[in-house]
């Protein structure tokens, strides 16, 4: 089922009181996309350390043929996360005999300017554009035919946003969505260097960190909160044992912030994660997909094997 916005902000404040209630405290990654954060992700797709985006390009426009034959005709193609669906386009160029495509996002006001877009680059698609998180409950528009076959595309390495665990329920969701004989297209960053991975994360230009702290502004916008900007900082570190980098903003001076007429007291220095990137193996991400109930038939990467692409099964 869509989400209206009276439901999108009432679980924001549910969420954001019980993370930042919880220590360490934290604020889940989604709430990080309203339109402006959006906006500055698409800013730092475009950023010289951010090699994620433009790699997964490169590996999409050598084997978008290959994929289109694995998808086959007359597919439902499912995006999630879809913001503006600029990998996507790789895609549609090489795959016109879809069913529908249907894109899935948080941010209405991003989500509906892409469809747009979309839909006149591409007139003879069916485009079905959805606001909801795809992590929840959500209703997949009618077609005729209502059989078409379901792969679900998840692009940009997002999976690693998970913890391992959310991660595997989180795919056999999918699993879910995408029904017998469906399949995932997923983005996987790779395990790499410290060096590379934290000056992706925490880029020079500051597009990372005003990322991140777009966070305070909204939450006192939606949620009535009285965060000082000024008195934030951004971090990003990668941790080497669990293969994950944490984003987090970080409190410069003992204080107090009020949400919704709840009150919270930060010590200098302390942390609130906005975000996890968990980087993988092959061989380990291969083996959390089977715990889903997904086979991986395919990987591709490019050169360095910094990043893949892969074509998962319901097994």
């Amino acid at each position: 089922m869509s989400t209206t916005r009276d439901d999108a902000n009432r679980g924001f404040l549910e969420d954001a009181l019980r993370t930042l209630g919880t220590i360490p405290r934290s604020v889940p990654s989604k709430y990080l996309y309203d339109e402006h954060g959006s906006q500055l992700f698409e800013q730092i797709c475009q950023l010289d350390e951010y090699y994620l985006t433009r790699t997964e390009a490169v590996i999409l426009r050598d084997c978008a043929d290959e994929v289109a034959e694995r998808m086959g005709e007359g597919c439902l193609l499912i995006e999630y996360g879809s913001g503006s669906s600029t990998k996507t386009r790789i895609l549609l160029d090489r795959a016109p005999a879809l069913a529908a495509y249907v894109p899935i996002d948080i941010s209405r006001e991003f989500l509906m300017q892409s469809a747009e877009s979309l839909s006149a680059r591409y007139p003879s698609l069916d485009v079905r554009p959805v606001c909801a998180d795809y992590t929840g409950d959500y209703e997949l528009p009618k077609l005729d035919p209502a059989e078409s076959r379901r792969v679900v595309w998840f692009p940009g390495s997002t999976i690693g946003n998970l913890t391992p665990g959310e991660a595997t329920a989180f795919l056999a969701h999918v699993t879910v969505v995408a029904g017998h004989g469906g399949g995932l297209l997923i983005g996987v960053d790779l395990h790499k260097d410290a060096r590379t991975l934290e000056a992706a994360y925490d880029d020079a230009q500051g597009v990372s960190a005003e990322f991140a702290l777009n966070l305070l502004d909204r939450m006192n916008r939606e949620l009535g909160a009285d965060f000082r900007r000024e008195d934030f900082g951004y971090h990003a570190a990668y941790d080497e044992r669990e293969k994950r980098i944490e984003m987090a903003i970080v409190s410069r001076s003992d204080q107090r912030v009020r949400i919704d007429g709840r009150e919270f007291a930060l010590a200098a220095g302390e942390r609130i994660r906005t975000e996890y990137s968990y980087k993988y193996t092959l061989e380990g991400f291969a083996e959390l997909a089977r715990g889903a109930g997904l086979d991986v038939e395919r990987v591709w990467t490019d050169s360095e094997s910094l990043f893949s692409v892969q074509y998962l099964v319901v097994a």
